[in-house]
């Protein structure tokens, strides 16, 4: 757990600074470059959530890892967490 939180504080950190450069970007008129940091963004974010909300198995993270999740599929099970099929 306490690894875990580590990782999940770096991860915010480093969503936190994108925002920052993306929100000097679109200040500065760079609106193509702005996009594409809060795009990373909220690609990090979503891991975060996904960690959090212990939807990645980080004790089996090497087999993860052999068969990885797109961060859109980490989003997707987000959105889907209230799904009652």
């Amino acid at each position: 757990e306490g690894e875990t939180w580590c990782v999940a504080k770096h991860l915010l950190a480093a969503t936190m600074r994108l925002i920052d450069v993306g929100t000097k970007l679109h200040s500065d008129g760079k609106q193509t470059e702005a996009r594409d940091m809060f795009a990373k963004a909220h690609k990090i974010y979503s891991i975060f959530w996904a960690l959090r909300l212990k939807l990645v198995n980080t004790s089996g993270l090497k087999k993860i890892a052999e068969k990885p999740w797109t961060l859109e599929t980490i989003m997707d099970k987000l959105v889907d967490c209230c799904d009652e099929k």
